[in-house]
């Protein structure tokens, strides 16, 4: 139900993954997941390894947060991240290129593995491993399935269905056994002998090089999927490929599923057979008049500046820097934000890209009604929240809404209904945090 079609615009889906140098220094935000912030347990002058842990998840919703270089910290202070908002850092000099004892640096596959569910479990907390497809979610609770409920499939999103951008892709393509072996982990961490891969039908080579690994790894299949955005949102994609509808308020393991992404899927690979944390990932830098799009293996806490850099430079019609896809990417006012484990890619806007057609009248053409993809009603919901009618706006249901901008891509009129659906969700949210105490 819903969707749109905006233009792909993949230009470096073509491009190998390229690993950028360790930069001469990177700021770590100690909250880089949802949930809460992790706990330094290094200080100032502390001499540091690439994968030593710096930062504690003690909360039940946390992560662990590792060193992606080794050198000296230089200080643990408020730094400017993606949100445009100074958070806690630990800031580190780069000296060398050490890594931490016990971490396998070599390419070469592990397949078998003999740890139980549980001490998969522990190995995806310990290593920070989180959900690597943008929203962060700590993977470790979701392996975890409560009491009261069971797992029937793991479903692996390969689907990327925001435009421009292609680090999944790439990943699918150089990655594909080791994203197989991560599945089959998470599948016995699961306890189910089930895995389903959707990728949308526009990646027809990663769907015919997946499928015939998938064939050597018993329950694991792929499926092609309508190209439709947003196809990939946790929801659209248990709907697309087991035909099961996730209620209202609720997660996916209420009708039997953990989704999680094909990049976090190798990271749990890396974490659990080559005891290596998550301290780098693929972005994609790309843009229309971007020299050079690429798709880069980045130390978190890279400047976003230097990737930037590494990809030809900022073009001279930049009209707007953006973090994550153009549909639920937010624009950056620093370029100088650290890469975090979340960073899927940054892309860049022209001018003529980056402008906003003029605000007019409503006409009520109900478009933005018939493509919602939760099936909502985004001009009441934006009209309630202008007016702050906050109540009425949880009572219909603005807390479902995932925030994908198919509201905003299709409206004529040129509302800004996402702007004010997504102050009308914080305010929501913060209502729900004061009743529950």
């Amino acid at each position: 139900m819903g969707g749109v079609h905006p233009p792909e615009n993949k230009f470096a889906e073509k491009r190998s993954v390229e690993r950028l140098e360790p930069p001469k220094s990177v700021a770590i935000p100690l909250s880089q997941h949802l949930g809460a912030p992790a706990k330094a347990v290094v200080g100032k002058g502390d001499k540091v390894q690439a994968g030593q842990l710096i930062a504690k998840g003690e909360a039940f919703i946390s992560a662990n947060i590792h060193a992606s270089v080794s050198g000296t910290v230089a200080k643990i202070d408020g730094v400017i991240d993606a949100s445009g908002y100074r958070k806690k850092a630990i800031l580190i000099n780069v000296e060398g290129d050490e890594w931490a004892e016990g971490i396998e640096r070599d390419e070469s596959l592990i397949e078998d593995s003999n740890l139980t569910a549980e001490e998969i479990i522990k190995k995806v907390y310990d290593k920070g491993i989180v959900g690597m497809g943008g929203a962060t979610f700590p993977s470790h609770v979701k392996l975890k399935v409560p009491k009261g409920k069971k797992a029937e499939y793991l479903i692996i999103n390969g689907v990327e269905c925001e435009p421009c951008l292609t680090a999944d892709h790439r990943l699918m393509m150089e990655k594909g056994q080791e994203i197989m072996v991560g599945a089959s982990l998470q599948m016995k961490a699961l306890g189910v002998d089930k895995a389903i891969i959707g990728i949308e039908n526009n990646k027809p080579d990663a769907i015919a090089h997946l499928s015939k690994i998938a064939a050597g790894y018993p329950g694991i299949s792929v499926e092609p999927l309508k190209v439709k955005y947003p196809q990939g949102a946790e929801k659209q994609l248990i709907k697309a490929l087991v035909n099961r509808e996730v209620p209202s308020g609720k997660l996916p393991i209420e009708v039997g599923c953990v989704v999680h992404n094909v990049g976090t899927a190798f990271a749990v690979y890396e974490a659990v057979q080559k005891n290596k944390p998550l301290i780098e990932r693929v972005v994609t830098v790309s843009g229309s008049s971007v020299k050079k799009p690429s798709n880069f293996m980045v130390r978190i806490g890279t400047p976003v500046a230097e990737l930037i850099e590494a990809a030809g430079g900022l073009p001279d019609d930049t009209g707007k820097v953006v973090n994550g896809g153009p549909m639920m990417g937010k624009a950056l006012n620093d370029l100088n934000v650290p890469v975090t484990k979340g960073t899927s890619g940054i892309l860049i806007f022209t001018e003529k890209e980056s402008s906003r057609p003029p605000e007019q009248n409503c006409i009520r053409c109900a478009r933005c009604l018939t493509i919602c993809p939760m099936g909502l009603e985004p001009y009441l919901l934006s009209s309630l929240a202008e007016k702050q009618r906050f109540q009425d706006c949880e009572d219909e249901r603005i807390m479902d809404c995932m925030e994908c901008g198919s509201c905003l891509y299709i409206c004529p009129s040129g509302k800004p209904l996402l702007d004010h659906i997504r102050v009308g969700k914080n305010r929501v949210g913060q209502m729900i945090r004061e009743r529950s105490g």
